[in-house]
């Protein structure tokens, strides 16, 4: 019974005096929102895999969203234009990490040449402009 003392001893840390580190503390919080390099690089090649890509919640013939929806509406209003899509919810490390590398909250997230023009909003906005139209053939 002599290594219950020492289990003990071993499953508290490294024995100093120090508090362990809180999730919500600041140190914690810059980790939880840096990309690492892979993610990066694979998201970099993601959204300038095509000219038009959208990252939406769903699949242009099924959105999951109403904003998703709207958005594949306008771009389907479009003629002549082609785009191709991501569901983010297949796959749950874009879907955390493109926030971060846009700096953008919502979905559906639109790129044009490897840029983000915006999200639901500023693309039915530029639609009914006919800034979008511009936009995605050039």
């Amino acid at each position: 019974m002599g290594d219950a003392g020492e289990l003990g001893e071993a499953l508290k840390g490294s024995g100093t005096n120090e508090p362990k580190q809180k999730a919500t503390e600041p140190a914690k919080k810059i980790e939880d929102d840096t990309l690492s390099p892979e993610l990066e690089a694979r998201l970099k090649k993601l959204v300038s895999q095509d000219h038009t890509v959208l990252f939406m919640k769903g699949t242009p013939d099924e959105p999951r969203c109403k904003f998703s929806r709207s958005v594949i509406n306008a771009l389907h209003e479009l003629e002549g234009v082609t785009f191709s899509h991501f569901n983010i919810l297949e796959d749950e490390e874009v879907r955390a990490g493109l926030k971060k590398f846009s700096d953008w909250p919502t979905y559906p997230q639109l790129y044009i040449s490897g840029e983000l023009v915006g999200g639901c909003d500023i693309i039915l906005e530029m639609a009914k402009s006919g800034e979008l139209a511009k936009a995605m053939t050039h």
